[in-house]
């Protein structure tokens, strides 16, 4: 990997906004709090010390979290254990709607990596087939957004299957032993369960609706630090471009930081989408579309605005 190159271009993608950050910003924040998973744009920067690199000649240190899955992390982030972080759709949405003090400051958009798995000789072969089967995901993760829009593309309810809320990795052991029926889930966890637990791909995500996984900061974070939060979201940005075009690098970098083989990271690697962008008005309708969907179905207790969290940076 030339960390040099990737190094000079994350900093240069963020000289114009580290030379306008105010210098009492800077001087006040000592540390700040990455959360993050076993795949994604921030295990590369965290693999590459981009981010260490850019704020260590402002005595600024970087920590790094890794969380299961966007739930806990969303908790982290409301009680200020964490500063910043990447999620996909879902996790947001039910902790907005609870209040957290959380504001979307990037979007990605999902191209692929994720959908639901059933066992490899299983009779279920088409949507409708899910019906009265026992379905594992996480609680108010991407995947449970996935499982409700696959069942409306059916014609299904959500009362025609049982829920079985696992987190991923206790969903693979049960879906290996025919616990479950079938698993909502995205990589590398997908990836592990097509290739290494007999899984075959009943539906991929991109076929059934569009999907946005997002950067989200802490909101008094973003209020106080918000030429901090740019320049976090910039060289973030600087690594998506970088990882478009070194797919293999990447996989090594996945598989060296979370622990899951190479062989699987590759997998994951070359169907990711690392492209990531501002909020635009597009994403914010998505992913209204998936509050009001759940407010619909009671899997939140209120209506919820999105745009209402979308952080703008001021100095903008």
């Amino acid at each position: 990997m030339r960390r040099r190159e990737f190094i000079k271009f994350s900093v240069a993608a963020t000289a114009a906004v580290s030379i306008a950050s105010p210098a009492i910003a800077l001087a006040e924040l000592k540390e700040i709090r990455i959360g993050y998973q076993k795949t994604g744009v921030l295990v590369i920067t965290r693999q590459q010390a981009a981010l260490e690199e850019h704020f260590a000649p402002r005595g600024i240190e970087v920590k790094w979290v890794e969380f299961s899955s966007g739930p806990p992390m969303m908790e982290a982030m409301n009680v200020g254990s964490v500063d910043f972080g990447a999620v996909g759709d879902s996790p947001p949405v039910f902790a907005q709607a609870a209040g957290a003090a959380i504001v979307y400051a990037a979007g990605q958009p999902i191209t692929n990596g994720q959908g639901i798995l059933v066992p490899r000789d299983s009779p279920i072969r088409s949507i409708v087939d899910l019906k009265g089967k026992r379905i594992g995901f996480t609680k108010g993760s991407s995947a449970h957004n996935i499982v409700v829009q696959t069942l409306e593309k059916a014609g299904l309810t959500y009362a025609d299957i049982t829920p079985v809320y696992l987190t991923p990795p206790d969903a693979g052991p049960a879906f290996a032993n025919g616990s479950i029926e079938a698993w909502a889930i995205w990589d590398p966890y997908f990836a592990i369960g097509e290739t290494k637990q007999g899984g075959r791909i009943l539906i991929n995500s991109r076929d059934v609706t569009r999907t946005n996984s997002f950067y989200i900061a802490n909101r008094e974070f973003a209020k106080n630090h918000g030429a901090v939060l740019q320049q976090i979201v910039d060289v973030t940005t600087a690594a998506g471009k970088w990882a478009e075009q070194h797919r293999d690098e990447v996989a090594k970098s996945l598989a060296a930081i979370t622990g899951v083989p190479l062989d699987i990271q590759t997998v994951a690697a070359n169907r990711a989408n690392f492209v990531v962008g501002p909020v635009t008005d597009d994403i914010v309708a998505t992913q209204q579309g998936v509050a009001d969907r759940f407010y619909k179905l009671g899997l939140i207790p209120k209506p919820i605005v999105i745009r209402d969290i979308v952080w703008r940076n001021p100095a903008a």
